[in-house]
């Protein structure tokens, strides 16, 4: 994206704003500032925020999350042993501190760690140099220690579901992580523990030609587009990948061309979410289909509020309709801004490239 159409494009501009309003004096980008529920900062949701500043240019934005982000996971990683022994939260408080154990909302989640890993290798790769990425670099070499050594662990999916499975973009992010790892400590045995991920999921998550959400799910997740964009673990011009695609297409766009998380998500209805239809527009753009990823775009821009702000998902379209009004009985609206739903939006507009790993 260049200054020009930066400043032309009014929701690129709210979006930075939103972004820059949700994070916290330490650095830690909030969910959603509106909805109490995600009053926390998840590594996965953050680093695609600061991945996205880092595309636009924000550098000193996302600088203060990497910086955020070593000190609440080197506090939490401090003492531990050995690294196959933490359990590492998918989120933390705003001051970096862990979510009270007794809260009953499951948190054991690896995805996070692995982005963040590649988010910090982006900003290094592409940002100018800075003492203040070298001085988070020590944390990093823990975090990837501490992958390399779980990454067979069962997990919560980047849904918080499904903790007793291997889920397929779980895995990608690990192995993300290990390869941005790899170049940032020329530690080259990171890049063997990556292949290794690639190929288990080569052998165990992929059915009918394409990736699945996970071993033994052979549905279909929005979220395996991380596998081409923006991890690159596989060629966008791939089989796996272009049947993984055409799934998605398929199965999980709603009548008005949304993208919805997986078949059988009955979340607020089960709805398409904002975030992976621009998810899907940056696959687009980077695949050369520029009418999809103006259909992306202009579905993304019809549903920002009034304000300008970008919700998590829309309700208008769901796959289980009589959830709508359970889960607004229980939490109320849909977090509105969602800030990542925003990070998408402008990482499709940047047409932010897949890194070369070779």
């Amino acid at each position: 994206m260049n200054k020009v159409e930066l400043e032309n494009d009014a929701l690129a501009r709210r979006g930075i704003a939103v972004i820059k309003d949700g994070q916290s004096p330490a650095g830690a980008y909030i969910a959603s500032p509106n909805f109490s529920q995600y009053g926390f900062c998840w590594l996965r949701d953050g680093s695609y925020c600061a991945l996205a500043m880092q595309a636009v240019g924000q550098w000193a934005s996302a600088w203060r999350f990497h910086a955020w982000v070593a000190s609440a996971v080197g506090a939490r990683l401090a003492g531990v042993d050995a690294p196959g022994q933490a359990r590492l939260p998918a989120r933390y408080r705003l001051d970096g501190t862990p979510e009270p154990a007794q809260s009953g909302w499951a948190n054991f989640q690896l995805d996070g760690y692995g982005t963040w890993l590649f988010t910090l290798y982006d900003a290094v790769r592409l940002g100018p140099s800075s003492s203040e990425i070298d001085a988070v670099l020590p944390v990093a070499v823990d975090v990837a220690d501490y992958i390399a050594a779980s990454w067979r662990l069962p997990c919560f999916d980047y849904w918080e579901e499904t903790a007793d499975r291997l889920h397929t973009s779980t895995l990608a992010a690990l192995a993300a992580g290990l390869r941005a790892a790899a170049r940032l400590t020329g530690q080259p045995g990171y890049d063997a523990t990556a292949g290794e991920i690639v190929a288990f999921m080569r052998e165990r998550c992929v059915a009918g030609g394409g990736f699945v959400k996970a071993v033994g799910d052979a549905r279909v997740d929005g979220a395996l587009l991380s596998l081409g964009v923006p991890f690159g673990l596989v060629g966008l011009d791939d089989p796996l990948f272009q049947t993984t695609l055409g799934r998605i297409r398929a199965e999980l766009s709603s009548p008005s061309g949304g993208v919805r998380r997986y078949v059988g998500d009955s979340y607020y209805g089960g709805g398409p979410w904002v975030l992976l239809t621009a998810w899907l527009g940056w696959c687009d753009r980077l695949i050369g289909d520029d009418p999809g990823c103006a259909r992306a775009r202009d579905w993304v821009r019809a549903h920002a509020g009034p304000d300008g702000t970008l919700p998590e998902q829309v309700i208008d379209e769901p796959q289980a309709p009589d959830m709508v009004g359970v889960w607004l009985d229980r939490w109320g609206p849909v977090a509105d801004p969602l800030l990542w739903s925003h990070a998408k939006y402008l990482l499709l507009l940047a047409g932010r490239e897949v890194p070369p790993w070779s």
